[in-house]
């Protein structure tokens, strides 16, 4: 009972941890504490309840959750594998392309055709033609400047990723679909190595054999498919494994295109700023680094406004990216990049073409090698004669006209030193109407006619009756010419038919000088177009070009010989200093005596000084030419020359459209006379060098004796008159 009603002591589990600063009791016991052993006793209970409730759960979550770690390990499975099998492809892949990588160096200049540098008669540069290729820069001696602006804007991530940057194509792609294209339409995420694996053409040379054109080549290396963007990724980790980063940018920066012709950024740089690439400013090297998203669009020579808006764009990434301070882009964006004078002129393009095209192709149009051409070109009269063509329209054409014009200023040996192919005079490429224009020449053609009779040996004071006058022509019927007033003024010489321009006297000169020996005169004088072959000869029915009619009249000037208009004077290789062709004059066989053209010069001046040519008048100088206008005033013409000069003149439309109240002693004697004054300006005048006829000794005599002794000119025409209307 005592036990019984003993009090038991509770329960208390040992002190794991002894109290701070306390060591724990010594015990005697070496046994398990009984909390211990109750505690495994419940972890043991909980595990067999966990089981128990699974059991009783039925299994379903089980099985879910079994299915879900098999098709995880399966798809796992297979995705390593065949990740694997990618790599190792990729790494074989570009194995291969890195096995096949050239050096460096036979990558930089990868033309298949040269350039042509053209140089004016002072040796200046004025235009260039076909590839540019500035000679070979590097990463290293480029400006930094240029680097830096080529880095900021096409790959900021260039030194950091390793070929392809798979964040730049996301990037790329999201905002070609939030601009409503397709994924890989427009923004490309190309890296710097990737769009120089397109400049190599991932390798794949230009074959003329294998390609309809360059241009077709061209197109091909640019196509954006997505097989043609793998096998370009694979490419540009090639050549990341192969060069280094540098030498992918020199690889960069010597295949750009960059407008104009200029292929890489060295040629760009002498293109438009006339310095090296390795001299550019910061302002400069926008203006480059902003060509390469549209080369052709944001040429500064093509809009330098656009350009110089693309440049300020460029400054910014600059600064943003810490390539530049705020001082230097504050700097940049106030002082734009500006053109070289050379660039900035774009002087004689219509030349420029017209050397191309009359060269030797294959030192020219399809040259390989790079050429320099030194030409015969004035800029000075290149810039006289637009500047005249410009004044003239803009004051006494009226505004919306259509109408052309075009202008030659040649030397009396043919050495072309201006030219001007249409009104638009900054271009390149275009339709030349000095050089490819064939028109009907009107009365400019007169002087040939009287050149001929001068030849055979009559004289500017000889006389011809001007009246009516008809001729029958075979196939054609009768044909009657008229003078452009519609009136007749008797018996004239031969000096005041020229003057006053009248037609019937001229047929009738033709056709007693022969037609045949006009037509002979006219070609060796270097007007190779088709003549005519009836009496309408005399009054320029043929077509002929401007150029060709102002070398004819040089060839007046020079004193009857032969003029090729020519344009270059000497063509070397680039580097070579040896010329491989030289041309000294275009002076060529004589055509009439030096008395002949004398005296038709002194013909011509009065056709200025007294005649149809007034308004050509330069005060100080003499000056000789003649007018032109043809049927409906389709053509309108002056060529003229003082003694240093030959001068000519087209005006019309390209459709043949009548002028409206214009000849050719209108507004082409004045775009004459405002181009002379302008090319005379500072000069000592010269006189011409022409001839006076000897006046007839004249004595009273009865008619009949007078009518003995009329002129060898009159007794032909008469003479010719009893054969066409036999006697009557």
């Amino acid at each position: 009972m005592t036990e019984s009603r003993r009090r038991k002591t509770s329960l208390v589990a040992d002190k794991r941890y002894p109290s701070k600063g306390r060591k724990p009791a010594a015990t005697k016991r070496t046994t398990k504490p009984a909390g211990k052993k109750a505690t495994t006793r419940k972890t043991s209970t909980r595990k067999t309840a966990r089981k128990k409730t699974r059991k009783t759960s039925g299994g379903g979550g089980g099985f879910f959750r079994r299915m879900f770690r098999w098709i995880w390990r399966l798809i796992w499975g297979v995705t390593w594998r065949v990740g694997a099998v990618a790599a190792m492809l990729l790494a074989l892949a570009v194995g291969v392309v890195y096995s096949s990588l050239p050096d460096v160096d036979a990558l930089l200049d990868g033309r298949a055709r040269g350039s042509v540098t053209l140089l004016d008669r002072d040796g200046k540069v004025f235009a260039w033609r076909g590839d540019q290729f500035g000679g070979v820069i590097t990463a290293d001696t480029v400006s930094p400047h240029l680097k830096n602006a080529v880095v900021a804007t096409e790959d900021k991530r260039f030194y950091r990723h390793f070929g392809v940057s798979p964040r730049g194509v996301a990037s790329a792609v999201r905002i070609n679909l939030s601009e409503g294209r397709g994924p890989l339409s427009g923004h490309g995420g190309s890296t710097i190595t990737q769009q120089t694996a397109k400049l190599l053409c991932l390798g794949v040379p230009f074959e003329p054999s294998e390609w309809e054109s360059e241009a077709a080549y061209e197109s091909d290396c640019r196509q954006g498919s997505l097989w043609r963007k793998a096998k370009e990724a694979v490419y540009a980790m090639a050549m990341e494994v192969k060069y280094s980063k540098d030498e992918i940018l020199t690889i960069y920066l010597n295949r750009a295109f960059l407008g104009a012709g200029a292929r890489g950024f060295e040629a760009a740089s002498q293109r438009y700023f006339g310095i090296s690439a390795a001299e550019v400013s910061p302002s400069q090297a926008a203006m480059l680094a902003g060509l390469l998203v549209a080369p052709t669009r944001y040429a500064p020579t093509n809009n330098l406004q656009r350009s110089q808006d693309r440049a300020r764009l460029v400054v910014g990434l600059m600064e943003a990216q810490g390539y530049l301070t705020s001082a230097q882009a504050s700097s940049a964006r106030s002082n734009p990049a500006q053109l070289s004078e050379a660039a900035a002129a774009r002087a004689g393009g219509y030349f420029a073409d017209w050397v191309m095209a009359s060269g030797p192709e294959f030192f020219t149009r399809n040259t390989t090698e790079d050429v320099v051409i030194r030409t015969t070109l004035d800029q000075r009269i290149q810039k006289s004669a637009e500047e005249a063509l410009q004044f003239i329209f803009q004051e006494k054409v009226r505004e919306g006209s259509k109408a052309q014009a075009a202008i030659v200023v040649m030397s009396a040996d043919g050495a072309v030193r201006g030219m001007v192919g249409g009104r638009k005079t900054r271009v390149s490429g275009a339709f030349n109407r000095a050089t490819q224009a064939l028109r009907q020449t009107g009365s400019s053609f007169k002087p040939f006619v009287y050149a001929t009779a001068l030849e055979l040996g009559y004289s500017p004071l000889d006389t011809v009756v001007d009246e009516p006058y008809c001729v029958n022509i075979p196939g054609s019927g009768q044909w009657c010419p008229k003078n452009y007033t519609n009136k007749f003024y008797g018996r004239v010489t031969l000096a005041d038919a020229l003057k006053n321009s009248l037609n019937i006297p001229a047929v009738k000169v033709a056709e007693i000088a022969g037609l045949d020996n006009v037509r002979t005169v006219a070609s060796e004088f270097g007007i190779d177009s088709d003549l005519a072959q009836g009496p309408a000869l005399a009054l320029g029915a043929s077509e002929s070009t401007l150029i060709e009619m102002t070398g004819a009249y040089a060839g007046i000037l020079n004193g009857g010989s032969a003029v090729e208009p020519y344009g270059l004077t000497e063509l070397k290789l680039l580097g070579d200093q040896t010329p491989v062709m030289v041309t000294t004059t275009g002076i060529g066989e004589r055509v009439i005596n030096d008395k002949a053209a004398k005296q038709l010069t002194w013909m011509m001046e009065r056709v200025v000084s007294e005649g149809t040519g007034a308004r050509a008048q330069l005060p100080g100088w003499q000056v000789a030419g003649k007018t032109g206008t043809t049927q409906a005033a389709r053509d309108a013409w002056f060529i003229g020359f003082t003694a240093d000069y030959v001068t000519g003149i087209w005006m019309g439309y390209d459709d043949n459209t009548p002028l409206s109240g214009v000849t050719g002693g209108g507004l082409p004697a004045e775009i004459w006379k405002e181009t002379m004054l302008r090319v005379t300006e500072g000069m000592t005048p010269t006189p011409l060098p022409m001839l006076a006829p000897d006046p007839p000794v004249r004595t009273a005599q009865p008619q009949q004796q007078r009518r003995k002794n009329q002129t060898g000119l009159d007794r032909a025409i008469n003479n010719l008159l009893n054969n066409i209307f036999g006697g009557n």
